[in-house]
């Protein structure tokens, strides 16, 4: 991956600034102080779901691959350090060697996630990992919130085609993550060609309502469309009069007209009359695909819609109402010494206010019930209980620096599925409650 898939300059191919200035200004303390070297681990988890969800997605483990792998301060990011007076000419000199050579455990992209699920364990030196913190959390906690609400969406839509068309209502670089976050959770394509460029995702578009503004009829409007994209494609017949528009568009395009678009109206009720008329006009198999401000509460309500496909946006690229995780990146063992042969000491933080953390380096394992449906999340310090040893869902990410786990973005995808189909049918459930299954610690 280069500087523009990262959307950074061509001239900076570095992450190493997408951090916070304290993650240097403890690294340049630990150096002078001769604790750099410990050997540490730091855990990203979050100690709630987000109010009224069952469970959570993890998504963005790939993008936190790209990252650590482009973490490296080159002779800009060096000289910025240096003209801006962040760190000392010794700190300096330690970054410009910088490469991360520990170890990176997670729970893999599209796996589910419970409060205090260790979803990414970093090891090595605490210089070297304390400065992946503001860059992993920053993918993460984006990258989760979106595929939780696309999962939500998904289930909502019962196997209905779900399009992703947030592109317009997010920075332009969020557009292109929550695009690849949403397909992580169940969405089939996208109108971002950001995304697609750069993940391989489908996707799709066709005309706004600019476009039918633009002509001096709709017809000439449908005509125009047609006879560039073809009789597949979809037509917006929300312009002016809907019943009108379809009657026109199936007689420009005939019965083999691809799809109809509703972006406006009472959607429940419109679609049922414009799938009333297109079966009386004979076009039985040009497909409903509805737009405007849909979430999953409202893809819910049209289930008994005759409607083929959503288009979703804000509510999506905004992770609909939650679009951070709250996840947290917190040192919770570490040697007493830089001597690699020392013991690593579990540590936490024992504040006030619910934001206090349990240390160890932990590991974590789903117990299935009686149905093979999962009923506890189980996060333990000490040895795993044999008939867990084979249920563990950490899996090696980075091994001595190296990544060891990229994968297609299709298998995040696919596993995600697997595992909320794991889950208890309550997960899927739009009505506020408790996370589906309770963590256990050992």
């Amino acid at each position: 991956m280069n500087a523009a898939d990262l959307g950074l300059p061509v001239d900076v191919p570095s992450t190493a600034l997408f951090t916070d200035q304290y993650e240097l200004t403890m690294l340049q303390a630990a150096l002078r102080g001769g604790t750099a070297d410990r050997r540490s681990v730091f855990e990203v988890f979050t100690r709630r779901l987000p109010e009224g969800r069952r469970y959570g997605v993890v998504a963005g483990t790939g993008r936190v691959l790209d990252a650590v792998e482009n973490f490296r301060f080159d002779a800009g990011v060096l000289g910025f350090l240096r003209e801006h007076g962040i760190v000392d000419e010794p700190t300096l000199a330690w970054l410009a060697d910088y490469r991360f050579s520990g170890d990176i455990w997670g729970y893999p992209e599209g796996e589910v996630y419970f409060p205090g699920s260790p979803i990414l364990r970093v090891e090595g030196s605490f210089a070297e990992c304390v400065l992946l913190e503001t860059v992993v959390l920053s993918i993460l906690n984006h990258d989760s919130a979106i595929a939780a609400a696309a999962s939500r969406m998904s289930s909502a839509a019962g196997g209905r085609r779900l399009i992703e068309m947030g592109a317009r209502r997010t920075h332009e670089l969020s557009a292109v993550a929550s695009a690849r976050a949403a397909y992580v959770g169940g969405f089939d394509s996208t109108s971002d060609l950001a995304a697609g460029f750069r993940y391989g995702i489908p996707t799709v578009g066709t005309s706004a309502h600019a476009f039918t503004l633009l002509h001096d009829t709709e017809r000439d409007a449908f005509r125009a469309q047609v006879e560039s994209l073809g009789r597949g494609t979809t037509l917006l017949v929300d312009t002016y009069d809907v019943a009108e528009a379809v009657r026109t568009a199936v007689e420009v395009a005939g019965p083999e007209l691809g799809a109809v678009r509703i972006d406006s109206g009472d959607l429940l009720l419109v679609a049922h009359r414009v799938r009333q008329q297109l079966d009386e006009l004979g076009a039985r198999d040009t497909r409903i695909i509805v737009t405007s401000d849909l979430d999953e509460y409202a893809i819910a309500s049209l289930a008994a819609a005759p409607v083929d496909a959503y288009g979703v946006g804000t509510q999506l690229v905004t992770g609909s109402g939650h679009p951070t995780c709250s996840m947290v990146y917190k040192l919770v063992a570490r040697a007493e010494s830089a001597d690699p042969r020392a013991p690593l000491q579990p540590v936490a933080k024992k504040s006030l206010g619910g934001k206090m953390s349990i240390g160890g380096r932990k590991w974590a394992a789903r117990r299935p019930g009686a149905d093979g449906t999962a009923e506890a999340e189980v996060v333990g310090t000490g040895p795993v209980p044999p008939e867990l040893a084979g249920r563990q869902l950490l899996a090696e990410l980075v091994k001595g620096g190296e990544i060891v786990a990229r994968e297609p973005l299709d298998a995040a995808r696919e596993r995600h599925i697997a595992a909320r189909a794991g889950l208890p049918m309550s997960a899927t459930q739009l009505s506020r409650g408790e996370p589906v299954i309770p963590t256990e610690y050992l």
